[in-house]
Parts: structure tokens; C-alpha cells; sequence
């Protein structure tokens, strides 16, 4: 009489195949447990930089060195930002980049408890911000007092702020262009990507290989009808968002112009990564992987949806060197404050560097067939 199939030794011959056969499919493997990291990391740093940082100027002649500055200085939410002249100063708190600019002064009435006043100056620019740093101050300054001895306590009067009315800054003048970045990276990444991979693979690009056209123009020629494509959507973008959003372009046409000029430079990046990923694959499937590896934390980390600023210092180190942060930076400067692109050297610069990394390892791993 033959023995009976033993099944609970063929389910789990079955089940432990299967199990290896998951860990040779790496998509898997990443989507599964790589990118939970990644998000709950992002996610845990979000906001864990104590809330959100209040960048004050202080202005010339006052009084630093007592102990109410000290202690608010050492606030891990304040950032005092020095300046070489006071021009410069008001330059950068009318384009919303300083929260507030404090002056600080003993007290000289000897007829009143010895202490200090604190007058503040804001604008409408840092309007999203100013309300809490006048909060934050208030209670710096309860708890100040609280800490102080009775008989030698100095107070500390906070004077009625001074709020300039410059040009408004509103959200969807941060957020259109984030949304532009965050459009042209995916877009180009999956369009050149997906492109270029389907040519070779089909032998189209061993055809044009073996054609007089130099190599050069075959790939300028593919890339440059994908950001042709691209900038239509750029163009569409900032149109809607100007005409029906208020979004603003400080000089108008120019500024419009120097955008797309911008636009164009960050296409050009990306669709040197798009090459790289589909010359590294050796199937499609695996192309989605690589974009979304490269794109996924940039999305997070660029200040495409919230500032840099909510997260620790050292995590914006990494921000500050991310190409699409630089974009974006570079973006919210032509259209709000005004700015060329000559005005905008350090982003321009950091995006050469990635522009020159990325096309040396491009010429050395694109496959024509």
C-alpha cells in the first residue's frame, strides 16, 4: 500500500520557495520595507527641530548683553541673523525672510522698575510668522520674569510692534512653485526614462548608431521633444496660476521668462538622470524603482509642500543640497522677490554640480542597444 503524499510537507517546501523567490525581486523587497523607513523617518523629523524656527535681526545700538537677550538667543526656536549694515538688513525683512527685527534697551526712567523695552518691527511678508514669534516672545518674557529674584528683578516691557505693509505673500506663492518641481521631476524621470528604454530595447537607437547622425544630436534629439513637452506644462502652470490664483511674478513678462529659463536648466538635469536609469535596468519594471528612489525623498525633503525649516538642522543640511530644493528656492526668488537668474548664483551653482556629476556618469554607462 503507497504512502500517503505527505501535504504539509509540499506547503512547506512551497511557501519557502516562494518566500526566496520574493527576495529576488528587489521592487518588492524596497516598496515593502525601504520606503516605510524612508517615510517614517522624514515623518518622525518632521516638526522634531522644536517647531517652527523664527529667523530675527537685531537692530544696531541695542542692548545684547543682558540677560533677557541671552536667554531668548539660546531659544532653539530663534535664530538671530547678523547683517554688515541695516540696508541689508530691511532688504531681507520686507522679502519675508526674517520674521521680525527687535531692538532692545534698558530702561533709563529711574522712576519705573529697572528692566528693558523690546520694540519690534515686521512686515506683512512674514505675516504667517510673526503672530507666533510675538507669543513665543511673551512667554520668553513671563518666564523670564518668573525665574528673577523679587528684590532685583528687572522687567521686561514688550512694546506694540510696528508692521509695514509690503507685498503680500501668499500660500500659492509658495506652493505653484513646489508643484512645478514636484510635476517636471516625475514626468521627465518616467517620460525620458521610459523612452529611451523602449528605443534601445526595440533597436531603434542601434539603428540611429549606425546611421551618419552623431550620437550627441540622437539623444538631443529624443530628450529635447520630451522637454519641449515638459515646458508647454511648465508654461500652462504658472499661466493659471497667475491669471486665476494670484500668483504673483514680480516683473511680469520678465519674470515669467527667467522661470522658464529655469525650468529648462532643471529639465536638463533630470533628463541626464532619466538616461541613467534606463541604461542601469534590464527590464521596465524596474524603472519605476529607480525614479521613485531618486524622487520620493527630494519630494519630501525640497520644500515642495512645507518649508525645510520644520525639520532638524542637521536634516536640512541634507535638504540644502538636494537639486529640486535648489529649484524650488531658486523659483519662489525670480517670481516673488523679483530676482534674476544672475541673482541666484548659489542655487545656479549647486545645480551645475549635479549637472556635471550626473552627465560624467551618464557617458560612462548608456547602453545603445
Amino acid at each position: 500500500m503507497s504512502k500517503p503524499y505527505n501535504q504539509a510537507q509540499a506547503l512547506w517546501a512551497i511557501t519557502r520557495a516562494s518566500f526566496k523567490a520574493i527576495f529576488n525581486q528587489p521592487t518588492a523587497v524596497v516598496f515593502s520595507l525601504l520606503f516605510p523607513i524612508i517615510f517614517i523617518l522624514i515623518f518622525g523629523a518632521f516638526g522634531s527641530g522644536g517647531g517652527v524656527s523664527y529667523r530675527i535681526a537685531v537692530e544696531p545700538g541695542s542692548d545684547t548683553t543682558n540677560r533677557f537677550f541671552v536667554a531668548l538667543k539660546n531659544n532653539p526656536q530663534i535664530r538671530v541673523v547678523r547683517f554688515k549694515d541695516t540696508a541689508a538688513m530691511y532688504k531681507e525683512l520686507n522679502k519675508g525672510r526674517l520674521t521680525a527685527v527687535i531692538q532692545i534697551q534698558q530702561r533709563s526712567d529711574s522712576s519705573v522698575k529697572a528692566g528693558v523695552n523690546i520694540d519690534t518691527r515686521s512686515t506683512s511678508a512674514s505675516v504667517n510668522t510673526f503672530g507666533g514669534f510675538m507669543q513665543l516672545l511673551d512667554y520668553e518674557r513671563l518666564k523670564y520674569e518668573a525665574g528673577e529674584d523679587a528684590a532685583t528683578a528687572h522687567s521686561v516691557n514688550i512694546g506694540k510692534p510696528q508692521v509695514s505693509t509690503v507685498q503680500r505673500y501668499r500660500q500659492i506663492d509658495f506652493i505653484l512653485p513646489g508643484q512645478l518641481g514636484f510635476s517636471i521631476l516625475f514626468s521627465t524621470l518616467f517620460g525620458i526614462a521610459f523612452t529611451f528604454f523602449n528605443l534601445r530595447e526595440q533597436l531603434v537607437l542601434k539603428r540611429f548608431y549606425a546611421s551618419p547622425v552623431k550620437r550627441i544630436y540622437i539623444l538631443l534629439g529624443i530628450g529635447m521633444s520630451r522637454l519641449f513637452f515638459q515646458l508647454i506644462n511648465v508654461v500652462v502652470l504658472i499661466l493659471v496660476g497667475h491669471f486665476f490664483l494670484n500668483f504673483t511674478l514680480r516683473d511680469g513678462a520678465w519674470t515669467f521668462i527667467e522661470m522658464v529659463l529655469m525650468s529648462v536648466i532643471m529639465l536638463f538635469l533630470l533628463m541626464g538622470v532619466g538616461l541613467i536609469f534606463s541604461s542601469i535596468v534590464k527590464s521596465d519594471t524596474s524603472i519605476p524603482l529607480w525614479i521613485n528612489l531618486f524622487g520620493f525623498p527630494q519630494m519630501m525633503l525640497s520644500g515642495t509642500f512645507f518649508p525645510i525649516q520644520v525639520f532638524p538642522k542637521w536634516l536640512q543640511e541634507v535638504c540644502n543640497v538636494l537639486p529640486l530644493t535648489q529649484f524650488n528656492d531658486a523659483m519662489r526668488k525670480i517670481s516673488f522677490e523679483g530676482l534674476s537668474l544672475l541673482d541666484c548664483g548659489k542655487e545656479l551653482g549647486i545645480l551645475a554640480i549635479w549637472i556635471v556629476a550626473i552627465y560624467a556618469i551618464c557617458a560612462r554607462v548608456i547602453k545603445w542597444e
